[in-house]
């Protein structure tokens, strides 16, 4: 038996590796190139994006892999009746089987750690990169396109020259108190300084607000915090950014707020009733209210929903592979394309669509968190219905 473990577990390490590794690759240049042609990185940049993107590749490469890994290797060796020669010798064929399950249990577990550490410090690394690399991205731009955007301000020049911005525009968006302005310049320098910020320096200066002239300066600085300039904004409020270890924490805070909110609400909504303020219950400000009451319980639900669909998620791995070998025995098919995509093609029919539905539904509070497992319960009743014929016949 165990010379029989040995054999379909070395098969599968074999093919498993050589895959996951071509794949991670392709996908994991193609992501860099995504990422620093969207951004605008250099080389030295788009090298740092390497190792913060790897885990968010493997995360998706490992569940296919996983399923090509299992359809090459039973599909080749019921092809050549190594199935059938088993049973003959009156060895029950879950000995073939037990090895790929066990190895796509670890690696789902495995997908659920590297959703977590993509999702964090994979994400965290890729956004320091970013805003890090902002003076050269915007000198980048400016040199080949004569204008950068980004979230607080817009700029267009004539030409650069070195560091030297000439005839520069910038228009800075309206914050809190401060209104929109336009600066012109003669020249202008952009320059990262101590604290996280971009420190625009202006000479010969033109300064309107609102379209109306309000002063002419021999200078003009202005500093803006880096994450703000970046184009990349900050995410990490979004529950798809937090850990699995914090999500606990923020659901229970997240229910605190609704509860609170909720309960101020009603008590303003009981003081109005009973003093017959019936023009204030009508009121639009109420709609703002309700409004701000969707928006609490929309990022509860979707809190909730985390947790569940980065476990379903990890798991498909397992799924995949419980129907991808007895699939792949059943076929007889030494080919190993032609087994993956008759198994994966149910997959990507069924399992993706199911798991997409269950998680907008989830995310939207209309059915429980782990709605988002559907998918893989189905795809587990097939894997046993699969089983059950391979077994008997």
């Amino acid at each position: 038996m165990t010379r029989f473990t040995r054999y379909v577990l070395a098969e599968l390490l074999k093919t498993f590796t050589l895959t996951v590794v071509a794949l991670t690759l392709l996908l994991l240049v193609l992501g860099v190139v995504k990422e620093a042609h969207s951004q605008g990185l250099g080389p030295a940049e788009t090298a740092r994006l390497l190792p913060y993107l790897l885990p968010e590749m493997l995360r998706y490469t490992l569940p296919a892999t996983m399923l090509f890994a299992v359809s090459s290797v039973y599909g080749r060796m019921s092809n050549a009746n190594e199935v059938v020669a088993i049973k003959a010798l009156g060895i029950h064929p879950m000995v073939l089987l037990w090895p790929a399950a066990v190895l796509a249990f670890l690696l789902s577990l495995a997908t659920v750690w590297l959703n977590d550490v993509a999702v964090t410090w994979g994400q965290n690394g890729v956004q320091r990169v970013i805003v890090e690399a902002v003076e050269e991205v915007a000198y980048g731009m400016l040199r080949t396109q004569r204008s950068f955007t980004s979230r607080t301000f817009t700029v267009n020049v004539k030409a650069v020259e070195g560091r030297r911005l000439i005839l520069p525009t910038f228009t800075f968006q309206a914050r809190g108190n401060t209104p929109a302005m336009t600066v012109m310049a003669a020249e202008a320098e952009l320059r990262s300084v101590p604290g996280g910020k971009l420190l625009i320096a202006c000479r010969d200066v033109t300064v309107e607000a609102e379209g109306r002239l309000e002063a002419r300066l021999d200078a003009f600085e202005q500093e803006l915090p880096l994450a703000d300039v970046s184009s990349r904004g900050d995410n990490s409020y979004l529950p798809a950014r937090i850990a699995m270890r914090e999500l606990p924490e923020r659901i229970r805070e997240a229910a605190r707020s609704l509860a609170q909110t909720e309960a101020r609400y009603a008590a303003l909504a009981a003081c109005q009733t009973a003093s017959g303020d019936f023009a204030a219950l009508a009121d639009s400000e109420w709609d703002r209210r309700a409004a701000a009451r969707r928006d609490l319980a929309n990022h509860l639900h979707r809190l909730r929903t985390e947790a569940p669909r980065r476990w379903a998620g990890g798991f498909s791995c397992l799924c995949f592979a419980l129907v991808g070998a007895p699939m792949a025995i059943r076929r007889r098919n030494a080919d190993f394309l032609t087994s993956f995509f008759l198994c994966f093609l149910p997959i990507l029919l069924v399992y993706y669509p199911l798991l997409a539905f269950g998680l907008d539904r989830a995310k939207n509070g209309a059915v429980h968190p782990w709605a988002v497992w559907c998918g893989n319960v189905l795809l587990l009743l097939w894997a046993t219905w699969l089983l059950r014929r391979v077994i008997r016949y």
